[in-house]
């Protein structure tokens, strides 16, 4: 079977000087397939747009700022992803530098400033540790999320199948 994903991005901007990473707190729309929950910022590419576009576009319109940093973490392959059964291919982003003025807002949500270590916290695997950050996400952000904010330079690539809302497995290699 072909895979025929969706391509979008995926941006997380980090505020160095506050440790702390800009999500959406998806809260506008009740029909939302992400309702509730957090993420990063980013989405679908639109014709003739390379990733580094779309993850710019995105990001203005968003969170109205233009990216002056833009570092490609690594992407990961999502099938049968949600209650449309879809097929993604996500390029995940880190940017630690923009100009503009953030919005607090945007049509799909909140844009919320959460302390790096409490998503961290989220991400873990211990189940007591990640009640007590309190930050609802995709259950297989989690296992993706720390590898943006590691210290490890070299890109991840990773595949995470899904079952509607449930990530089934994961499975990652670095170069």
């Amino acid at each position: 079977m072909v895979f025929t994903p969706i391509i979008g991005t995926l941006v997380y901007l980090l505020d160095r000087d506050s440790k702390s990473v800009l999500l959406i707190k998806r809260d506008a729309r009740p029909s939302d397939d992400h309702y509730g929950k957090f993420n990063g910022l980013g989405g679908k590419l639109e014709i003739d747009e390379s990733v580094v576009e779309g993850a710019r576009r995105e990001i203005g319109e968003e969170a109205g700022v233009t990216l002056t940093s833009l570092v490609l973490r690594g992407t990961v392959s999502w099938s049968n992803f949600g209650p449309n059964r879809e097929e993604w291919l996500g390029f995940i982003f880190l940017s630690d530098a923009w100009e503009g003025e953030l919005l607090s807002s945007n049509e799909e949500g909140s844009l919320v400033w959460v302390e790096l270590d409490r998503l961290l916290k989220a991400c873990d695997i211990d189940p007591v540790v990640r009640a007590s950050a309190d930050l609802p996400m995709w259950e297989g952000d989690r296992h993706f999320v720390p590898l943006v904010f590691d210290d490890d330079p070299r890109q991840f690539h990773g595949s995470m199948p899904y079952d509607t809302d449930r990530s089934i497995s994961w499975c990652f290699e670095r170069i």
